[in-house]
């Protein structure tokens, strides 16, 4: 039987007198991967945030015992004029995590990082080089999970499919249970074992297979959208 990891139970969020989730509920396995998928301002960045115990919320978040999470932002906007590389960010991760340099490396043979990313300047990296220099530094400390808010949001297509490979080559080298926020629905049916689709209450949960069709993304999205399945384009 699987290991559960996570479970959700009555969740909710509001901010003063504005309801941003109500009554969530949805549990995990470990080595699961949930794709959260929902219109914008449906609180997927603020689901995430919660699970990290970084707003108020009303309801139980249950993690087993001893889970240690890691978190990838959507986006950070570094100047380009800061003299910070990434190999400064995760020796600084390193310092304070009193991790190994072998643990370091792990991280970034993971990410796949080379010497000359590690020493460029943060806001000269591309989209995809900077989006897997987060992931390396989501990994020190050796994350059971892995929460990731819409990782390829800035990146072009190229560097949006190789980022959804390094995911997908993570979770199954590691062991990796992942939380992505997506809103690419061929990604969601290639590699998610399970999908929330959120539009501030859980409109469905379940296997992509069963839990999404053309109805319940028109209820989500508030009209027609693609879909696919198996790779094949369905819906208008």
């Amino acid at each position: 039987m699987a290991d559960k990891i996570l479970e959700v139970k009555n969740l909710s969020v509001k901010f003063e007198d504005t309801v941003v989730l109500e009554n969530i509920n949805f549990s995990l396995e470990k080595g699961d991967n949930l794709s959260i998928i929902g219109p914008n301002g449906s609180g997927k960045t603020v689901l995430l945030r919660a699970l990290l115990s970084m707003v108020n919320h009303d309801g139980a978040i249950e993690w087993a015992h001893g889970i240690r999470l890691g978190y990838v932002p959507q986006k950070i906007d570094a100047d380009r004029h800061l003299p910070i590389t990434i190999q400064n960010l995760l020796s600084a991760k390193g310092k304070v995590l009193k991790l190994l340099k072998s643990d370091m490396h792990i991280a970034i043979k993971s990410a796949r990082l080379t010497e000359k990313m590690l020493s460029t300047p943060i806001g000269h990296l591309s989209g995809g080089q900077f989006q897997r220099a987060l992931i390396a530094f989501a990994l020190l400390g050796k994350p059971d999970i892995l929460l990731l808010d819409e990782p390829t949001a800035s990146i072009d297509a190229p560097g949006e499919e190789q980022v959804y490979e390094l995911i997908h080559k993570l979770q199954d080298a590691h062991g990796i249970t992942v939380i992505l926020v997506s809103h690419d629905l061929s990604f969601v049916y290639r590699y998610a074992t399970k999908v929330l689709c959120l539009n501030k209450t859980s409109v469905c949960f379940g296997s992509p297979e069963l839990a999404l069709n053309t109805e319940v993304l028109e209820k989500l999205y508030g009209g027609p959208r693609k879909y696919y399945h198996h790779l094949h384009e369905q819906g208008s």
